[in-house]
């Protein structure tokens, strides 16, 4: 479900007045994360390395009030779900994009996970629950080792996007690089840290 809300009636009023209008008000910050216990539990448990980052992404994003928050046009929307997307190339060698509902379960996200990545694989059709939900962007460029990347500024899409690549092994250790995008007006620097904190945190607690 979503609605418009009004913006001074939110934490996000000052930032709204501020950002909303702004030429560029997306914000990338750039962090290295430990994914030792992710590749861990993929090998151990035969589960996908970016579903699990996907679920972390969600369930982390969960504990941040801002992300149930989206500028839209000049309009701020409130959602009660979040879903995570993915970049699945298809049959055709082409690319889609997949939205996957968060959900607290893991076992419920890899289902969905597995479930639509290969429909959207043999359809060629994209899954879209922006509608109702807000949308994390994901795009995972496995075959390169990369230091960061910084999504475009569309003027359309306001979400939040993560970007990473290979993952790099140090020692007995894995190490991801990730850049996270956010719209200034949705979230403010401080939240954006909190979110990767908490991802970090969930990658451990797996």
């Amino acid at each position: 479900m979503t609605k418009e809300i009004n913006p001074k009636d939110t934490t996000r009023a000052m930032a709204y007045e501020l950002w909303i209008k702004a030429p560029n008000p997306m914000v990338t910050f750039f962090k290295t994360i430990d994914v030792t216990n992710l590749v861990k539990i993929s090998k151990k448990r035969h589960l996908k390395f970016n579903m699990l980052l996907d679920y972390c992404i969600g369930k982390a994003a969960s504990n941040v009030k801002e992300f149930f928050m989206l500028p839209v046009g000049d309009k701020l929307i409130e959602y009660d779900s979040i879903a995570v997307n993915t970049i699945v190339k298809n049959k055709n060698g082409e690319v889609n994009s997949c939205d996957i509902l968060f959900s607290d379960s893991l076992e419920v996200f890899n289902q969905d996970y597995l479930k639509y990545t290969v429909q959207v694989a043999n359809t060629c059709q994209d899954v879209d629950l922006s509608a109702n939900s807000m949308v994390i962007g994901t795009s995972a460029i496995i075959d390169t080792e990369i230091d960061g990347a910084v999504g475009m500024n569309s003027g359309i899409f306001n979400n939040p996007f993560m970007i990473w690549g290979k993952y790099k092994k140090k020692f007995f250790k894995y190490y991801l690089p990730i850049s996270f995008q956010f719209h200034h007006t949705q979230m403010d620097g401080a939240h954006a840290g909190k979110f990767l904190a908490n991802l970090q945190h969930e990658i451990f607690m797996m």
